[in-house]
């Protein structure tokens, strides 16, 4: 529980729209799993060069000689290990609220390469765009449900008015009789 805690409070001093909801906090604690996981692979690269000779190291790394090699090995090795439990943490954390809200796996589908978040908002489908609309998930629904609700407008509408003849004619037929 400390542990949410410790996420809402870092997400509410990034931004405050990440404090909105449950699921803005995930989102926003799987942004910080992307870091870690930069951090993490940064500490691995770094721990295997500690592990080589050190006549082996580029003239100009920063990695230390002697004695301190082995420190630092260990020193890293824990922090990568320390770093890796916490993405285990936040990514089992992460699963266990996708079931709970039992979003459906058809929902959580993967961006093709090279996809740019959209800004939010709806509109009209862009024709300049070659027949992809890069637009989120959630767009998409409020989008649809736009354009239902003005299909189901127009059709109270046109049913209205289909009436509206159908009495019209039945009243002059009534007249001619």
């Amino acid at each position: 529980m400390e542990k949410a805690n410790n996420s809402a409070n870092s997400a509410n001093l990034a931004d405050p729209v990440w404090a909105t909801s449950r699921t803005a906090v995930q989102i926003y604690d799987l942004g910080e799993v992307e870091k870690s996981i930069t951090r993490l692979l940064r500490l691995a690269a770094s721990s295997v060069s500690l592990l080589t000779l050190p006549q082996t190291d580029e003239p100009g790394s920063k990695l230390p000689q002697g004695d301190e090699r082995p420190e630092q090995f260990v020193m890293e090795v824990g922090e990568y290990f320390e770093r890796l439990d916490t993405i285990q943490t936040s990514i089992r954390s992460a699963l266990s609220h996708i079931r709970r809200s039992r979003i459906a796996p058809s929902a959580i589908n993967a961006p093709p390469p090279g996809f740019v978040p959209p800004s939010l908002g709806i509109g009209l489908p862009n024709e300049s765009s070659s027949g992809s609309i890069n637009r989120g998930l959630q767009e998409e629904k409020v989008d649809r449900d736009a354009w239902k609700g003005i299909l189901e407008g127009l059709t109270r509408l046109k049913a209205e008015r289909d009436a509206e003849r159908r009495e019209e004619a039945e009243e002059s037929n009534a007249m001619k009789e």
